[in-house]
């Protein structure tokens, strides 16, 4: 299996030295001059300035929590949310006429670059089963055809309703609700490849899904790990609240197999010293990890932990809290003793000194607060990682709290809310009993599909339907060339979307693509203009309303466009109001008040300046497992090993990317100009692999099903990676992540532990060596 085809030529790769600090002016220009080739100056300062405000527009980017009312800047938003939301506002439109011009097969030979950036859809399209052009469609017609084919199939279980992080609880509830009435739970999201690992790991040992820390404790914290994310590109508002915790005088260690800009040092362009000083130092220690050590690395924290108490007992660990909060804790501390220190450093590439080090800020820390992302979760063995991870939390009582806590840090904007609305195949019956109790349809039971299973369902033909709301399915998914020949299986596609991606190129017999509103714009339905809610990485909920004119006349919410659609697929049975709830979103609102916890009087609560916090047991001193306490963890040692000749490769996006979308083909952070096909590799693996910079090579990953999966024609430069490992930019290289390549338990891809040789090539512009 080969990669996609199609990128535009790139303008040939340079290459500089990686920065040393992230933001400053630099961040400010960058955000600037894209924002105004999108659109207007007038259009940007509209954005700009009500974006992460008090009745303004919530970031459509990420998922970082906001500072309280009054302690926000007037310019509350980084480089990359500027970015994020001009490029939706962007005045370039995509019309009938464009569909005319380039058919499905010109559009899939397209970059994915190129794709978002000729604008926003205008107007529903469909594709009808044997052509190769979109031509346009009334609404009514399209509603009806997607109606149709769902009301056509023997079973609900064979259609499949994805989620993207983008859309608000709105909608996410509308979908949820559309579904189950229809009779499925298949309800796959963008969740499923990113957080999985984290929800599963915490229920399991917590009892909850979600992280327990606010900003207020990540600003009073004494010792903040960072561990397996990026935050200068991938969260940059984290920077804000790690300046802020430096300034009351927190350390922080960061975890990573490559050192990152935002790791290193902030300049934040809102104060004169991030303009004309120095900024801020944020990690004091770096731990250069290899790709999957971190289970060891905390495996072996938790033994020095245990042997320091052993030599003053009663001051290291926190007793009073471990017997009257805990389970399991002799179990986990009798297999913790037996952590070997070969296998430690085999796993991490650390040695001793530098893991004891750490050990010694931890003894002196009163308040530790553990945050992570994907390379934490994107592991075979990301589910133990994240447990050990909470056992080190509870050994010194470092949950619940000021100042102390467990962040997996989200990476779109609302995939926590879709979560908490009930976007999961696996809703416990607690939820649906509420559903039924509200609407008086009794909600199926068994586990629907998630991302991975429903690509496999597909394949097999066990789904002919496929409705996406936002997002970029077959670019956010594993195993590239099978995700899209699964998808082209389909009978029917459809893509509820703003902007144009690689997902409506690959189609079903019949494609759809339903053109919505985007969050920047003004959302007036029968009953007045309305506003949407979100809930951030720390279960904030906020309202966001959008100020701009519509891009196009003919485009619905995306509240709108799935009532139309129950009310056409279902009629009046179930008894739901769809027309009550497109009309208003305060009656979905107050439904949600009535099932889903923490969201009692959910429309009053909302209008109050910066919303409100949902509840979070763990701080409460309630642990919602089956004994009713936390719950320590047993978890075998894991030493991630490519074979001779081999690398372990961890996909990442570059600083100007926006999860699948990248805006330019530089990562001025990484130094890396130009051009998006390139390996990050250690120069002595380079070496060792008799490669130099600028050599041109596939990557080629070999998996159990004996399947050679290929990424055609990168080019090799030499990078501060963790020795035996490598990196590229995904989704170019999600093609070589198999689909049967997940985590234990979650089942969530593993595309930070792939292992893959990097083969030369005979001639760099021509096709691959056999």
């Amino acid at each position: 299996m080969r990669n996609m085809p199609g990128e535009e030529p790139e303008t040939g790769l340079t290459v500089t030295p990686p920065k040393k600090w992230a933001a400053g002016v630099p961040a400010v220009v960058h955000a600037l001059e894209y924002s105004l080739e999108q659109t207007s100056a007038r259009r940007t300062g509209v954005d700009l300035l009500a974006m992460n405000q008090v009745g303004g527009i919530d970031c459509p980017g990420c998922a970082w929590a906001d500072p309280a009312p009054g302690h926000r800047h007037r310019n509350e938003y980084c480089e990359n949310g500027a970015k994020h939301i001009n490029d939706e506002a962007t005045k370039r439109r995509i019309t009938a006429d464009f569909f005319r011009e380039h058919s499905v097969s010109d559009l899939a030979g397209r970059s994915d670059m190129w794709l978002n950036q000729q604008g926003r859809l205008t107007e529903p399209m469909i594709k009808r089963p044997g052509s190769d052009h979109y031509e346009p469609v009334g609404w009514n017609d399209a509603l009806g055809v997607l109606a149709d084919e769902l009301a056509s199939l023997p079973s609900p279980d064979e259609a499949v309703f994805y989620t993207s992080g983008r859309a608000s609880n709105e909608a996410a509830f509308v979908l949820q609700l559309f579904a189950r009435a229809f009779g499925t739970n298949n309800l796959p999201d963008c969740s499923n490849m990113c957080h999985e690992s984290s929800g599963f790991a915490l229920s399991e040992t917590l009892g909850t899904g979600k992280g327990t820390v606010s900003l207020d404790d990540l600003h009073h914290a004494d010792l903040i790990f960072l561990v397996g994310q990026n935050p200068g590109s991938n969260h940059p508002r984290q920077l804000s609240a790690l300046e802020e915790a430096k300034r009351g005088g927190a350390r922080i260690v960061a975890v990573n197999p490559l050192p990152e800009a935002g790791l290193r040092r902030f300049k934040n362009p809102q104060k004169p010293s991030g303009v004309v000083g120095r900024g801020t130092r944020l990690a004091d220690r770096f731990l250069h990890i290899k790709p999957g050590g971190d289970l060891a690395l905390f495996q072996a924290l938790n033994l020095l932990l245990l042997q320091a108490e052993d030599d003053r007992p009663g001051t290291v660990l926190d007793h009073d809290f471990i017997d009257a909060h805990t389970a399991g804790f002799e179990e986990f501390a009798q297999q913790a003793r037996t952590v070997d220190w070969d296998d430690v450093h085999a796993a991490t590439g650390l040695n001793r000194e530098e893991i004891e080090k750490v050990h010694d800020e931890v003894l002196g820390s009163e308040r530790v607060v553990v945050c992570w992302a994907m390379g934490i979760t994107q592991h075979k063995h990301g589910v133990p990682t994240v447990r050990e991870i909470v056992n080190f939390l509870m050994l010194r009582g470092n949950l619940g709290r000021a100042g102390t806590g467990a962040c997996p840090v989200r990476g779109h904007s609302n995939v926590q809310g879709d979560r908490t609305m009930g976007i999961w195949e696996q809703m416990p019956d607690s939820f649906l009993d509420a559903l039924r109790e509200e609407f008086g349809f009794d909600p199926p039971r068994p586990h629907g599909l998630d991302s991975v299973n429903s690509v496999k369902a597909m394949r097999e033909g066990r789904v002919k339907v496929f409705l996406a709301l936002a997002g970029n399915f077959v670019r956010a998914a594993p195993d590239s060339a099978v995700t899209e020949d699964a998808m082209r299986s389909c009978r029917l596609t459809a893509h509820i979307s703003t902007k144009l991606n690689r997902s409506h190129t690959v189609c079903g017999d019949t494609a759809l693509i339903l053109p919505t509103l985007g969050r920047t714009e003004r959302d007036v339905q029968a009953d007045g203009e309305q506003s949407v809610t979100v809930e951030d990485s720390m279960s904030e909920v906020h309202a966001s309303q959008g100020r701009l004119e519509p891009a196009s006349p003919l485009l619905l919410s995306e509240v709108a466009i799935l009532c139309r659609l129950a009310r056409r697929t279902l009629g009046d049975k179930p008894d739901i109001p769809w027309d009550r709830f497109e009309g208003d979103y305060g009656t979905i609102r107050d439904r949600i008040s009535r099932i889903v916890p923490g969201f009692h009087d959910f429309n009053a609560r909302v209008t109050r300046p910066g919303g409100f916090r949902l509840p979070n047991p763990v701080n409460e001193g309630v642990f919602n497992t089956s004994s009713g306490k936390a719950l320590f963890t047993r978890n075998e040692t894991v030493i991630p090993r490519a074979p001779q000749g081999h690398l372990l490769l961890q996909t990442l996006r570059s600083h100007d990317q926006w999860n699948t979308v990248p805006y330019t083909l530089d990562d001025r952070y990484r130094g890396i100009h130009g051009s998006r096909h390139v390996v990050l590799v250690h120069p002595a693996d380079l070496s060792r692999l008799g490669l130099a910079q600028g050599d041109h090579v596939d990557l080629v990953s070999v998996w159990t099903d004996g399947v050679e999966r290929r990424a055609e024609n990168f080019e090799t430069v030499p990078y501060p990676t963790a020795p035996g490992s490598a990196a590229a930019y995904y989704p170019e290289t999600n093609v070589l992540v198999p689909l049967d390549s997940v985590a234990d338990i979650s089942n969530q891809p593993t595309s930070k532990g792939i292992v893959v040789r990097l083969e030369p090539r005979t001639d760099p512009a021509g096709p691959a060596p056999d």
